[in-house]
């Protein structure tokens, strides 16, 4: 199964290689935006912008309140867990 995780653009790490970093439950990671990025358009107007990320590729922009809703989800999973960290460890490997 497939999971997409909400993340927040904050920067972007190398414009040529179309990457960024974004924010994942807490954590800062390299982030693909090839997928999602418009031919010829600067890469700063995606800072700030929510996508669902997938092994390390922003597949596509998603609003704010509805990452929120998916993001209390996950905590809502990793609360039932015990609060382990394994939901916040899986996500991140």
């Amino acid at each position: 199964m497939c999971l997409g995780v909400p993340a927040r653009i904050i920067t972007i790490a190398d414009a040529g290689r179309m990457l960024a970093v974004a924010e994942i439950l807490g954590e800062s990671r390299e982030v693909n935006l090839s997928c999602i990025a418009e031919p010829g358009s600067p890469l700063s107007n995606e800072i700030g912008q929510w996508v669902l990320v997938h092994m390390g590729f922003a597949l596509s922009r998603v609003e704010e309140a509805d990452a929120q809703v998916t993001l209390d989800l996950l905590r809502q999973v990793d609360e039932a867990e015990a609060g382990r960290g394994h939901l916040k460890a899986s996500l991140l490997a």
